[in-house]
């Protein structure tokens, strides 16, 4: 038996010598080869939207999924201090919309809740804007109704990895919205009520990808920029929270322009309110102590037309400090120069330095601060400025 084992292998051993005088095959097209991290990304995927030991397709598991994370979402709670404070100032007679829109809007859970609200009444159907027309739309009384049922969270009375969590994520986008509105303010964009209720939701879609994904939380990583994080999303979930957020922004009726805002907030072809957001976005960041590429900054302001001088002011401004500046919800009446003219007034500037600044006659700022005074009603300058400031016009 040996002997025929012997024999029969050499009685097959041309047949190798008969294969490798085939033609050799041709080299792998580059598609060939990246086939292998194509499989590795849909392994990746698979492994993330299909929980382990679940016999369920990973595309309906992942649906289930999707829409628990929403309703977590929806449900966000709001700070204990700022839905006390909200609830204070709808009990005053004497509070204005503007004042309830400010209570608001130091919280992204009363923002949602209010802003959904307005859209489910009847009468709100349609309305564009932000939380000062949600509020105008359901009143104080309605406000103060909504509010009163929500969930809250409260670090000092309850701390919990929760809390922590909420509270970090209320504390980024209150400081966006801030940073937001004073980009608004220096590009001069207009909605600036819309503005501010994009930066308030701005990531909403992180907190939909951490319900749905435990080991998302790891690519939090405050050495990368937020336009790496994006890409680490996209890469290891097959999405990005930018457009998950719209996805659930839309599903709440809010305006067509905040989910657009949402959704581009990275994108860096991007301008208007998606640009101003994306850089304050990352101005907070930069105050923050995280990573925010300077490149990535000056890119940004570039698409509201912001020259690079404009970033260094704008980052000593933040961490915010001070008074909330005021936002007005109505459209300026006043030409860019004329702005600029009584901007130049408010600094305690005379006609001559204005002029110069400008690069104008002195007639002509003169003209221009008379067209001011007809326009908003004012008697002399000192009324223009105090006026222009109450109306965030300057």
């Amino acid at each position: 038996m040996p002997v025929t084992q012997v024999a029969t292998k050499q009685r097959r051993a041309p047949v190798p010598q008969k294969r490798a005088a085939r033609p050799p095959r041709k080299p792998a097209r580059p598609q060939t080869l990246a086939k292998p991290r194509k499989t590795q990304a849909r392994k990746t995927n698979r492994a993330v939207s299909k929980p382990a030991g679940t016999s369920e397709p990973g595309s309906a598991a992942g649906g289930r999924r999707l829409a628990t994370a929403f309703d977590a979402a929806s449900r966000l709670p709001a700070l204990a201090e700022s839905r006390r404070r909200l609830l204070r100032a709808s009990e005053r007679e004497a509070s204005s919309p503007g004042e309830l829109a400010e209570a608001i809007e130091s919280d992204v859970a009363l923002t949602i809740a209010v802003m959904r609200a307005a859209d489910d009444a009847a009468d709100a159907k349609g309305r564009t804007g932000g939380v000062r027309q949600a509020v105008e739309a359901l009143s104080a009384a309605g406000v103060r109704e909504i509010v009163a049922s929500i969930d809250i969270y409260d670090p000092f009375d309850s701390p919990s990895p929760a809390a922590d969590r909420y509270e970090r994520f209320r504390r980024h986008a209150v400081a966006t919205r801030h940073a937001a509105d004073r980009i608004g303010e220096l590009a001069r964009l207009g909605e600036r009520d819309e503005l501010a209720a994009a930066a308030l939701v701005h990531d909403i879609g992180r907190l939909v990808l951490s319900e749905m994904y435990g080991q998302f939380e790891q690519l939090d990583d405050r050495r990368m920029g937020p336009d790496a994080r994006v890409r680490c999303e996209r890469r290891e979930l097959g999405i990005d929270h930018a457009l998950v957020g719209a996805v659930l922004v839309r599903r709440w009726g809010f305006p067509g322009g905040v989910a657009a805002a949402v959704e581009r907030h990275h994108t860096p072809k991007a301008g208007g309110h998606a640009a101003a957001i994306r850089l304050a976005d990352l101005v907070v960041h930069h105050a923050q102590g995280d990573a925010a590429p300077a490149d990535a900054m000056v890119d940004a302001a570039s698409k509201l037309g912001l020259e690079r001088k404009r970033l260094a002011p704008l980052l000593y401004e933040f961490p915010h400090s001070g008074e909330a500046r005021p936002r007005s919800s109505d459209p300026c009446p006043l030409s860019v120069r004329e702005v600029d003219a009584l901007r130049g007034l408010a600094e305690g500037k005379v006609y001559k330095q204005i002029a110069s600044e400008l690069s104008l006659s002195v007639s002509t700022i003169r003209t221009h601060l008379h067209n001011v005074y007809r326009k908003i009603d004012a008697v002399d300058r000192a009324q223009a400025v105090l006026m222009a400031r109450d109306r965030g016009w300057i």
